[in-house]
């Protein structure tokens, strides 16, 4: 039987393969830089496992770029927690994937290294996008190139990546997973979020990375963890009759006709086997303008210590250096995404809009609290007697489509395609992008969403419904 070390050559070789046709990586590791853990113990829940990691999350083998000609060369003095725990437990990682400039847009085309192609549609005419912002991580699973990946979710930079690619995308509840080390967009928001081709592996990463970090100011503390523990345990919800919420205002109306079908084959399929209850959640009608009122701003805080003087790209122009930096140094999404920022947080649109975006957030997590037959840990909420274990969505309007069709699109399609995921973000709820087999071959996803801290439920439910696809 050939060892995790000698098999590390073909690995490699493999990687570079597919790294030519649809550019996943920004980097690969030479078999110099790759650490294999001289004792494999098999007891380490990721021993011997390939990992490919968002070049987002910081790394001192090599360049932590977001992407971006602004952090083109820049490699980070110390390492994010969720890598140094990665490492403990036995994984192997052979680079860092490509992704939208700073987690910025939903395609994997806004990067300073060229678009990601999706690897799943093989013998198209033209490229298909894998989507965004972790494309890059998504591809490295679905070419086979890592076992697992990490990404980051914001808006649904996870979960949609993982749909259009056929895998698992994963997005636990915030605080789940430490951020530290990882490059801030919408502090409020980012999670890393895990993507591989098996649930129980999904699972394993997230068991591995499920720890207090107390070097991150959000990180949940253990006191909550252990009350969200209690929480679940005292609960009789046994996966063979499950009360599943499907949401009016998340139908099927703004589906393609290929996605409606599958959604309704898969509602069929479900509904032999479980309760399907529809609720209503009337505040999603405001997630989007909420979720881009308030994620540009943290962007344009965040984003401002990027100026060419401390790290980072600089201008060769010292007169208007701060200026030319940032004009040069970022990509038109990511300048877009800042002046919407500035703008909202301005004297004028401060009240009638990022506190209005504030509370429409708050509104929303209350009616989620309200349909979920768990309370909510953090919030002290109770639950209503016939709440819903789980809610299930779609998660994207389409398939995937063409790299050329997403770049010719306006913003405000590009932004619409995110209605699906953006409320789970907002509320901070883990939530789990599933492949669904479909008769055309293209990749869809089914989305769950649980309660807060109730990821472990989550990843049950999804293991469960794919056994069901089977059938």
């Amino acid at each position: 039987m050939s060892t995790i070390a000698s098999r590390i050559p073909e690995i490699l070789k493999h990687a570079i393969a597919q790294n030519e046709k649809y550019n996943i990586y920004t980097s690969i590791r030479s078999q110099d830089q790759i650490t294999i853990p001289k004792i494999s113990n098999s007891s380490q829940l990721l021993s011997n496992k390939i990992a490919a990691i968002k070049d987002n999350i910081a790394t001192i083998e090599e360049p932590t770029t977001c992407s971006s000609k602004m952090l083109a060369k820049y490699t980070s003095p110390y390492e994010a927690t969720v890598m140094t725990l990665l490492n403990k437990a036995g994984a192997i990682t052979i680079g860092k994937t490509n992704l939208d400039e700073f987690g910025m847009g939903g395609g994997t085309t806004n990067s300073y290294f060229g678009s990601t192609i999706n690897p799943t549609i093989k013998n198209a005419v033209e490229p298909y996008t894998a989507g965004g912002s972790s494309g890059g991580s998504a591809a490295a699973i679905a070419a086979d190139t890592a076992d697992f990946a990490l990404g980051t979710d914001t808006g649904g930079s996870v979960r949609v990546p993982g749909a259009y690619t056929g895998v698992f995308g994963f997005k636990p509840s915030y605080g789940r997973i430490s951020r530290w080390g990882v490059v801030a967009y919408a502090q409020s928001l980012d999670t890393v979020g895990i993507l591989a081709k098996d649930v129980d592996l999904v699972r394993n990463v997230y068991d591995v990375l499920n720890q207090y970090d107390s070097k991150d100011p959000t990180s949940l503390s253990q006191e909550i963890r252990n009350k969200i523990e209690d929480s679940t345990h005292l609960r009789d919800r046994s996966i063979d009759k499950l009360r599943i919420g499907l949401i009016n205002q998340l139908g099927a109306n703004d589906l393609s006709p290929d996605v409606k079908e599958i959604w309704q084959k898969m509602l069929s399929t479900v509904q032999d086997h479980h309760h399907l209850i529809p609720v209503s959640i009337p505040i999603l009608k405001y997630a989007l303008p909420a979720y881009y009122t308030l994620a540009p701003a943290e962007a344009a805080s965040n984003l401002s210590r990027f100026d060419g003087i401390r790290y980072g790209y600089r201008s060769d122009d010292d007169k208007n250096n701060y200026a030319k930096t940032r004009t040069e140094g970022f990509g038109k999404e990511v300048k877009t995404r800042i002046t919407l920022g500035n703008f909202n947080l301005n004297a004028d649109s401060f009240k009638n809009s990022f506190l209005k975006a504030q509370n429409v957030r708050l509104a929303m997590k209350s009616q989620f609290n309200s349909i979920f037959a768990l309370p909510n840990s953090l919030t002290n909420s109770s639950a209503p007697k016939n709440g819903v274990d789980i809610l299930i969505a779609p998660v994207s309007m389409s398939t995937p489509p063409t790299l050329k069709k997403y770049m010719s699109e306006s913003s405000i399609e590009a932004y619409a395609n995110d209605m699906f995921v953006t409320p789970a973000s907002l509320c901070g709820l883990p939530a789990i992008s599933v492949p669904w087999e479909s008769t055309s071959g293209n990749p869809v996803g089914i989305q769950i969403i649980g309660q807060y801290g109730d990821d472990k439920k989550v990843l049950e439910v999804a293991k469960h419904l794919k056994e069901l696809n089977k059938i």
